[in-house]
């Protein structure tokens, strides 16, 4: 299925956006937004589980995947990347979309919805309920962290095969499958001397200097319009058991209670079947 996608470029102010797409002659079109340090691909398993009506947009964030990294002396701040997803529905020529995130793309999702209500007519969050900002009182220390690594230089590990960059994926994320993390390994990786190295930038890593507050974040959240559903795994990442209900309640369009997946926090790799019947439900 990965296969018969149009891979295109678009345009982000300059910067190379990397998309695939399934063209459909009708309505709905569905944007998906990857997760952290992830690319496009992690949602391939779901694709063939989607009625083939449906017009399936699929994007690499900047710097991540194959889209351009940002220039020298630049960085990466959270709101680059709902640009990246306006960037997308203009570039091509879409007024709105159905937005699905996993994890980071979920957060963006929600950002995204609440910023541009007109552009949004739904949203799936895998494995998403925003961003763990912290106390206010967190902030000064945030941004010392983030001056501290800019300071340090980006380093592009190699790995001398494409196995032992999935067993790095598997250190980094243990809920990952090991089929999952050959397949984020197989498709997020190039040569790189003599070996492979991941795509992404490795200025990702960097902290960013100001986030959202928790008072913040739900005030951001309040602005989304459109019906909304939450998947969460069973073995999936978790906030603070408190944090979780309270964002959870003040999903004021939440379609149904969470639907929970047995599975990791990849559980759309793992469980993409169900996953899709959720999306099914949701998406018209």
């Amino acid at each position: 299925m990965s296969d018969a996608l149009e891979s295109l470029t678009l345009d982000a102010e300059g910067l190379a956006l990397h998309v695939r797409q399934r063209r459909a002659a009708s309505t709905p079109a569905v944007l998906f937004l990857h997760g952290w340090l992830d690319h496009s691909h992690s949602f391939d398993a779901l694709l063939p589980h989607l009625p083939a009506s449906w017009r399936l947009v699929l994007l690499d964030f900047r710097g991540m995947g194959r889209s351009a990294h940002v220039g020298p002396g630049a960085t990466y701040q959270f709101s680059d990347y709902a640009l990246d997803v306006d960037a997308t529905l203009n570039g091509l020529g879409l007024d709105a979309v159905h937005l699905v995130g996993h994890s980071l793309g979920g957060i963006v999702s929600q950002a995204y919805a609440a910023a541009r209500p007109e552009r949004v007519q739904s949203v799936t969050l895998i494995e998403s309920l925003g961003p763990a900002g912290g106390p206010a009182e967190g902030a000064l220390d945030r941004l010392r962290s983030a001056l501290k690594d800019a300071r340090r230089p980006p380093n592009r590990k190699r790995y001398p095969t494409v196995e032992a960059a999935a067993a790095r994926l598997l250190e980094n994320s243990p809920t990952l499958t090991r089929d999952a993390a050959l397949y984020l390994a197989r498709h997020g990786t190039e040569p790189f001397e003599g070996g492979v190295a991941f795509t992404f930038d490795p200025r990702h890593r960097r902290r960013f200097g100001m986030g959202y507050d928790e008072a913040q974040w739900l005030a951001l959240q309040a602005g989304i319009a459109c019906p909304l559903q939450l998947l969460l795994a069973t073995g999936g990442l978790r906030h603070d058991e408190g944090l979780m209900r309270s964002r959870v309640q003040a999903l004021h369009t939440l379609a149904h209670p969470p639907l929970h997946i047995p599975g990791g926090h990849h559980v759309h790799m793992e469980q993409p079947a169900v996953v899709a019947e959720a999306l099914l439900r949701l998406i018209h």
